[in-house]
Parts: structure tokens; sequence; C-alpha cells
């Protein structure tokens, strides 16, 4: 009779393939559980464990309020925690790297082509002067930054210096209310218009303050904002996947047109506008991670950077990439906040030039915006004020 197989000759499983398809990944975007930002696990008051990034993505943008994705328990953003357990583990399982952190990053730094590293000169804003800020523009003609944040009154106004010199759009006040502010641009006469969230509108107000504007249709959930050439602004619509352009009389309150540029978009957030040759970036969310879409000022697609072609290049990941602006010679800049870093991808149409600008002293960075004087100025959320980078 022919002998059965031992018990040391039967086929088990793997526990550590086991847990990384049970606790390493999350179960509802699919992604490695990591210490960084979006990856970190966050328990759930029912016990539910998923990623920062999906509770985020889950959340409503201005009660916090979701569903658990498995059991349906109603729960609030700000009632998750960090799950140690599994944190501990993920450090347990971490591999060693060969090589110092940050190295690869250097020596791109230190290629012939890259410019010299920007240098923080100084920071303005703060806690308690901005909270969980968004956005930000420039103002063309005076230097002025404006940031939109979730402070009692959510547009905030500085001088080229970092002083505040205005507040407006607070919550409930009568036609200038703001509930939930993503993004903001300035307009060539000094206008400020505002993409909220909260209530799915394209709001704008005076160069004073004064509100004017409220755009509903076409829009479903506008995002993205930028000033674009001949006083016309160019707005995403995060659930329509479209770009939209605003033509508008801002302190009337008057549309004089609003019409879809370019749809077929994936979850399209962040957009910039070259002051050089008016080519426009598309910060896209969707299929494995973020990309950017960059298009000529006639709307031809010029090209994209995807995740795969920056990992090549660069350690970072545009899965978290925050913002994207162009510099004053045209070229792409990209905010990755899980490594704190603002990186250049080069001009439109032309091969990938990976150049990081900034590598240190940033928390989450959010927003980007250049000045006159091609000062690099950075919205940090993480420490809720703007940092001012120049060339050393």
């Amino acid at each position: 009779m022919e002998a059965g197989p031992s018990d040391g000759g039967r086929e088990t499983s793997d526990p550590l393939r086991e847990a990384q398809a049970r606790l390493l990944e999350c179960q509802v975007c699919f992604e490695k559980h990591g210490a960084c930002k979006e990856r970190r696990p966050r328990n759930l008051p029912c016990g539910h464990v998923i990623c920062l990034e999906c509770v985020v993505a889950l959340a409503h943008p201005e009660t916090l309020a979701f569903l658990c994705p498995f059991c349906r328990r109603p729960c609030k953003s700000s009632d998750t925690s960090d799950c140690l357990p599994l944190l501990q583990l993920l450090e347990i399982l971490a591999p060693r790297p060969t090589r110092p952190p940050g190295q690869a990053a250097v020596a791109l730094q230190a290629r012939p082509r890259a410019p010299g590293p920007l240098v923080l000169r100084r920071t303005f804003g703060g806690w308690g002067t901005l909270l969980n800020p968004t956005g930000m523009a420039l103002g063309p003609r005076d230097g002025r930054v404006v940031v939109v944040h979730n402070g009692r009154r959510r547009v905030s106004v500085f001088d080229a210096d970092g002083a505040r010199v205005r507040q407006f759009g607070e919550r409930g006040e009568a036609g200038g209310d703001v509930r939930y502010a993503l993004d903001v641009a300035v307009t060539p006469d000094g206008c400020v218009v505002v993409t909220d969230a909260g209530a799915r509108a394209v709001k704008g107000f005076d160069p004073a303050g004064r509100p004017g504007l409220v755009v509903r249709a076409p829009f479903r959930l506008p995002w993205g904002v930028a000033a674009a050439p001949r006083g016309a602004v160019l707005v995403t619509d995060l659930e329509a996947g479209a770009l939209f352009l605003l033509q508008a009389d801002v302190a009337a309150g008057t549309v004089l047109e609003a019409r879809r540029l370019r749809a077929g978009l994936l979850g399209p957030r962040g957009v910039a506008v070259s002051s050089r040759d008016g080519a426009v970036a598309v910060l896209e969310r969707g299929g494995p991670g973020l990309r950017v879409k960059v298009f000529s000022a006639s709307m031809r697609l010029l090209g994209q950077v995807d995740p795969f072609g920056l990992s090549l290049l660069f350690p970072a990941e545009m899965s978290a990439a925050t913002a994207v602006t162009f510099d004053p010679e045209g070229n792409i800049v990209i905010a990755d906040a899980l490594h704190g870093a603002v990186v250049s991808l080069g001009r439109p149409g032309t091969a990938l030039d990976i150049r990081p600008l900034v590598t240190r002293g940033l928390s989450h960075p959010v927003a980007l915006a250049y000045s006159e004087d091609k000062s690099l100025l950075v919205l940090d959320g993480g420490a809720h004020s703007v940092a001012v980078f120049k060339a050393s």
C-alpha cells in the first residue's frame, strides 16, 4: 500500500504572504500600508482598518462623516486613529536600506544641468493665522498672496512681506459665504475666484473682498482653479472629469462664458497655466495613482507623466502629488506631499528631466506659486504656513 504524505510534506500556507494579503494592504484601495502619511493604517471606531488616504477620500469634505466600507457604521475621519500594532509590524518587516535615504535625490541634484538648491528664506502665516490651508495664488500686479483655508474667514490676503492685510469669505456671511474652499486664483484685475466644494460652486470676490459671483452650473464638484489669459479662469471638475473655461465679470456677478474645454479626464484636481506660453497642466487622479497631463494653449495634448515614468528617475510617488505649477522658464513643477519635496519635471513635450528643487524643510506641501522675482512659494498644510524659497 502506498504510504501517504507525511505531515512535513504537506503544503502549508506562507504566513508572510497571508499577512501581506490580509493585514498589510488596505482592503479598500489594495495599496500597501506604510508609515508615511497617506498610507498610514487608521483604526475606525468599529474596529476595521483602512489607510489614511481612503479615510480622506470617503469623508465628506465639510462634515468629515462617512460610512465604514465594511460594516456601514457611521463615523468621522476625526474619530480615526493610527493602528499602532500594524505600524509596529510594518517596522519589523521593513527591509533595511542598502544606501542612505535621499542618496538618489542628492545624485540627481549633482547633475550638471541641475540648478543650485533652493534655500528657505522665510515663512509667514502659521497656526492661528491659517487653519488647514488648501490653496494659494499670487496677485499679478501687487505680489499679494491669497490663501484659502478652513478658518473662520476662509480667504486670507497677505502683502509681499507676509503681513496679513485682509480676510473675507466667512461661512454663513450673507452674500460672501464660503463653506469649504479647495483652491483659489487671482485674475489680472485683482479679483479672487474660489472653488467651494461645500457649495459645489465657483465664487468670486472683487479686489476689496466684496462678494459678487456665484456659479453652480455647469459644475458638479469644482476643484482646481487657475487664472488664464484675458481675465478667464480654468476650473477642473472632479466629478464631471472635465476642464472648464469660465469668463465672468466677477464684481458684477455676471457670467460671460462657461464652456468645457476637455472631457474624459480621470479625477482632475490641480490645474496650472504657464505664463510663458499658455500651456496647461492638469493633475489627474485615477488608475494606479496620480499623473500630470500637459496641453498646449490650444488644448492639444503635449504629453503626460505617470507614476511609472517618475519612479524610474526619482524616489517619489505620484500618488502623493498634491499640486502642480509652471516655473518662469515653463518647466512643470509638482509638490510631493509624501516626501515633503518639490520636483521639476522639465518642459512640456520634451524628455522627462527630473530636478529636485526642495527636499527638506516642508511637512505637507499642498500648493505652489512663483513670484515676479522667481521665488518659489510653497503652501505647507502641515505647518499651516507659506514657505518662500530662492536659489542660493
